[in-house]
């Protein structure tokens, strides 16, 4: 951390209380059933989020997984029009019609969340592909959790951005559950060395701390800014919630539970900013004011109507 200064720490701990507040008032109005469907928090891997998309610049693009509202507000799109999307509501991100799973945000070069385990690999690899071919110095990143790494597609996008020297992040959130099931019990050999395979540099970090995930991923940009090609970063890291909002989470083994929770990254990163001499008086305040705008945007969106049918061609393309 003390390559970072108190003003980029303070922006990483306050992304990362945003993220936080969001998703926990997002789980609470899934408990009293105003969330359509599913959804999937990201609670405790906040560091991975902050700490990666601050070292992204203007014109940067990002791919998503299902557990993406974390990197969505991350990279710049307001909360309120993520809550509203989540919710279902005409004020939503995309309307109302996505939901949790698809949200998408090409104003701010999110090429979105994704259902599909994966999915949003390819999409990341492509606008490398792209960002290669017209020499515009972008650079795109994947995350994708642990899980994602049997799936095929996953495997051929490493093969094809090693190949052709893209410049791609690949992040794996590697959180040890794909699902309800940890990865151990169905994962052949070791994930570090499944991503060295592909003659990648892996970046096997703490991903519990944002600032070292800042000073990672600021490595990796300029490395493929410069034409060097990829980097995979398997970011080990925790979900403090289930695989979905309404989850018990009794597979988990508690001791293990608690012994993460120890290291959550927001109280962690606190402290280090008291230390480095930041008013507590200023961090109360920064909290206070993201949960009152968390707060005003639930209340907002409840407000909002759903989409009606006469809204259900929009930006169809035949």
């Amino acid at each position: 951390m003390q390559h970072a200064g108190n003003d980029a720490l303070l922006r990483l701990w306050q992304t990362m209380v945003l993220i936080r507040s969001f998703e926990q008032r997002l789980q609470s109005l899934f408990r009293a059933g105003k969330v359509p469907g599913l959804t999937h928090l990201c609670t405790g891997q906040e560091a991975v989020a902050a700490g990666l998309c601050a070292a992204l610049g203007p014109g940067d693009r990002i791919a998503s997984s299902h557990r993406g509202h974390g990197h969505t507000l991350a990279h710049g799109t307001p909360p309120e029009p993520v809550m509203a999307e989540i919710l279902g509501r005409v004020t939503g991100l995309c309307g109302g019609r996505v939901g949790s799973m698809h949200l998408f945000d090409s104003e701010r070069g999110n090429l979105g969340t994704n259902g599909i385990v994966g999915g949003g690999v390819p999409l990341a690899v492509g606008a490398g592909l792209a960002a290669k071919s017209a020499g515009d110095g972008r650079v795109a990143v994947a995350f994708f959790g642990d899980g994602a790494l049997n799936q095929g597609v996953v495997l051929e996008c490493l093969n094809m951005a090693a190949l052709w020297r893209l410049p791609v992040l690949l992040v794996c959130e590697h959180n040890g559950y794909g699902e309800f099931t940890a990865s151990d019990e169905v994962t052949a050999g070791d994930i570090h060395a499944r991503l060295a395979a592909y003659g990648l540099p892996v970046e096997d970090i703490d991903g519990m701390d944002a600032a070292l995930v800042l000073q990672t991923a600021q490595r990796a940009v300029a490395r493929a800014r410069a034409g060097d090609g990829p980097t995979a970063i398997l970011a080990r890291a925790w979900r403090f919630s289930g695989h979905h909002a309404g989850d018990a989470q009794d597979y988990k083994d508690d001791a293990e539970t608690r012994a993460w929770r120890a290291r959550d990254p927001i109280p962690r990163l606190r402290q280090t900013l008291l230390e480095r001499g930041v008013p507590a008086e200023r961090l109360d305040r920064i909290e206070t004011e993201v949960n009152d705008r968390i707060a005003a945007a639930a209340k907002a969106a409840l407000a909002a109507p759903e989409p009606g049918p006469d809204r259900l061609e929009e930006k169809v393309y035949a």
